[in-house]
């Protein structure tokens, strides 16, 4: 049975978060440069915060330790986000993608474009997985490594070619990545990411509502079904002419060309 502090609260919580987190990314990763630093700082002690939160909430299967553990992973994620979209932690190459470039060369030139940042990924789910791997709280690593895989099916899929690419939020300043997304299509692989997504937030939902009503392990459940149900949803707007980046506009500063 659908209950609000079971399924309903946790819901909402996590569209909120989303709303408000990607929204406050976009508006530090387009401002001016020279603020770059600073928001830099704010986010490594947020990441910071993040993992003292999640590693304090691993022991604690309560209702204040899954949401705690879920705010520690989303402070985390946040950090690498900022420090890749200001361009701090990208890759070694930080140039366009040659025209002639095909196949596994083109493949080899767009991992190296993001490689740090999705080896610091790694790195971090990994930290996240052992600090956790007997606790009794696990909603943090759980959250954090859910998160890491709906990026790469994201990256994935607009490398291969999507019909719809929404790149407002996206700052001028890593402009050349865009020339690593492929043609404007609809191929097989954004079918089976949608698929894939949808089926894995449909059966995080079936352990949330089967979970006992009202407790811990149903509100983490949720938790990790509202964020896996986003994650397909963003999927979704690269198959349909929808300006998803319309939603952060109010977050987005007047942009300035960049150096």
């Amino acid at each position: 049975m659908v209950s609000w502090t079971g399924h309903i609260l946790p819901v909402i919580a996590t569209i909120v978060v989303w709303f408000l987190a990607t929204g406050l990314i976009a508006w530090a990763d387009n401002r001016e440069r020279r603020t770059f630093p600073r928001s830099l700082m704010l986010a490594g002690l947020a990441g910071v915060g993040g993992l003292a939160v999640v590693a304090w909430s691993m022991n604690k299967p309560t209702l204040t330790g899954v949401y705690a553990a879920f705010a520690g992973a989303i402070l985390i994620w946040s950090w690498h986000e900022i420090s890749f979209l200001t361009g701090a932690v990208t890759g070694p190459r930080r140039e366009a993608c040659p025209e002639e470039a095909r196949g596994l060369e083109r493949f080899f030139h767009a991992v190296s474009a993001v490689a740090w940042h999705e080896i610091a990924l790694a790195l971090s789910a990994i930290g996240l997985i052992s600090l956790s791997w007997n606790a009794a709280n696990q909603i943090g690593a759980m959250t954090f490594t859910l998160l890491l895989a709906m990026r790469l099916s994201t990256k994935l899929v607009i490398f291969f070619g999507v019909p719809n690419m929404s790149t407002e939020i996206f700052p001028p300043h890593l402009a050349y990545l865009k020339t690593y997304f492929g043609p404007r299509r609809m191929g097989p692989e954004l079918f089976l990411a949608i698929a894939g997504t949808s089926a894995l937030a449909a059966w995080l939902g079936l352990i949330a509502i089967n979970a006992p009503e009202g407790s811990a392990s149903a509100s983490g459940a949720s938790l990790l079904f509202a964020l896996a149900a986003l994650g397909a949803l963003e999927h979704l707007f690269l198959a349909l002419p929808i300006r998803d980046g319309a939603l952060w506009g109010w977050a987005l500063p007047t942009r300035r060309p960049a150096n």
